[in-house]
């Protein structure tokens, strides 16, 4: 974690949220994307929920007003959430979209982790995303 990221202690909930301070960028390129190959350049609000025994975790994402609303009918459909760097590609389709006033308003998607190797790869992400994106890291008190 960077000095520009916030740490405070809790338990076993974390949120990923905007650092006010600018990010130094670094050499792996993070993406997250909801049709292939299309990149979302709406930064979500992101929290994280871990077992105590550390077996497993999930991360819930909130989009606010997503341009993947926009470019869906001209791009593809959404097909899922993918979370995009060096290493590969993470993938759930535990994706939903939320309406307001029958208007698309966000869209919300949860990765789920079944094993600490999967909770190290996943975090291994965000730490990129979250350095390029300005995110810092809170613990729930």
């Amino acid at each position: 974690m960077s000095a520009k990221q916030v740490k405070q202690q809790s338990s076993s909930s974390t949120r990923w949220c905007r650092a006010s301070a600018s990010a130094t960028i670094l050499s792996m390129a993070s993406s997250i994307q909801f049709i292939r190959g299309v990149n979302e350049p709406t930064v979500p609000d992101v929290r994280l929920t871990r077992a105590r025994d550390g077996s497993s975790g999930t991360a819930s994402f909130v989009f606010k007003s997503p341009s993947v609303f926009e470019a869906s009918s001209e791009l593809g459909d959404i097909t899922g959430l993918y979370l995009v760097d060096d290493e590969g590609t993470l993938t759930t389709v535990d994706v939903q979209a939320k309406f307001l006033n029958g208007k698309p308003d966000r869209i919300e998607a949860k990765y789920v982790m079944r094993s600490g190797f999967e909770w190290d790869r996943f975090m291994r992400f965000m730490e990129r995303y979250a350095e390029e994106n300005e995110l810092g890291f809170t613990k729930k008190q």
